[in-house]
């Protein structure tokens, strides 16, 4: 099949698109990366009169730092995150969740924001914005607004983005002493989406003892969920912790569902393994400094 026809806009400057999206209404959509928008596309699963073009607008593709934080695009390609030194160094956990994206060739052209907008919740970067307290940037004609993840998605392929707004940047924070990172993820086969998987920060004192944690996992509801009460059990353990003990905390703490792939007491006993095998990795690299 071929899309249904549609107008299509190439602006070069994000207020010449807000411009459009205002305009518009409904009856606009975006298109960043398309590995998502382009297929549902083609099978006219999803139509639109009017289809905006991201690509053409440099401003969107910026990365900067700045007190403490890194702001990237909405328009940074994944290839770029995966492979850029400053990103790998600053916010690790999102460097590290890319290459578990689909092959190489989806991340030559997705983004992160068309993965954040697109909000499915087996996807990585969802869970690593969570994870790490990302700001989101949202702009329309009118205002620009900043919401944090946890407000952000809103439900199965659902954010806060509004008619007429646009996903403009994500600011992270950056990488701490005391720091460590680790996404660990089970699919059928690697490049799948993931049937669960856990995106982990951790912070330790000098003496290694954890301090502070942030546990979101993926794939196993509508939204990427942080696990509040594995978060809290982990704080104080030290060497001799029982990491399985805790990580079975977070079975506890789901709601899962079953599909074809995989049922929810499988996402569960699964889903404590990843959270396990993320928490060994994370606590490694902050004590090791």
């Amino acid at each position: 099949m071929k899309p249904a026809a549609f107008d299509y806009h190439a602006p070069t400057t994000i207020d010449e698109a807000l411009d459009l999206l205002a305009a518009h209404g409904d009856d606009a959509r975006v298109l960043a990366g398309g590995q998502s928008l382009v297929p549902l596309m083609a099978v006219r699963l999803s139509r639109t009169e009017h289809l905006v073009d991201l690509n053409t607008i440099p401003a969107l593709a910026e990365i900067g730092s700045a007190n403490g934080s890194l702001s990237v695009g909405s328009m940074v390609r994944q290839r770029t995150i995966e492979h850029d030194p400053t990103i790998a160094a600053t916010v690790p956990l999102l460097a590290r969740a890319t290459p578990w994206i689909g092959h190489f060739q989806i991340r030559n052209q997705g983004t992160v924001g068309g993965s954040l907008a697109h909000a499915d919740p087996a996807a990585e970067y969802p869970a690593v914005a969570l994870a790490l307290d990302a700001q989101m940037e949202i702009r329309s004609a009118g205002q620009t607004r900043t919401v944090t993840a946890e407000n952000f998605f809103e439900g199965l392929f659902s954010t806060c983005i509004e008619a007429g707004e646009l996903l403009t940047a994500i600011t992270f924070p950056t990488r701490q002493p005391g720091e460590g990172f680790a996404i660990n993820e089970v699919a059928r086969r690697h490049g799948d989406f993931a049937l669960v998987g856990t995106a982990a920060r951790v912070a330790v004192d000098n003496q290694g003892a954890v301090t502070s944690s942030a546990i979101a996992m993926f794939g196993v509801g509508t939204t990427p969920q942080r696990v509040t009460a594995t978060e809290q059990a982990l704080i104080g353990a030290d060497q001799d912790a029982d990491l399985n003990a805790i990580a079975q905390i977070s079975s506890t703490e789901l709601a899962p569902f079953d599909d074809l792939h995989a049922s929810a007491s499988y996402r569960k006993r699964v889903g404590a393994v990843t959270v396990r095998r993320a928490l060994t990795d994370a606590i490694e690299e902050a004590r090791d400094g």
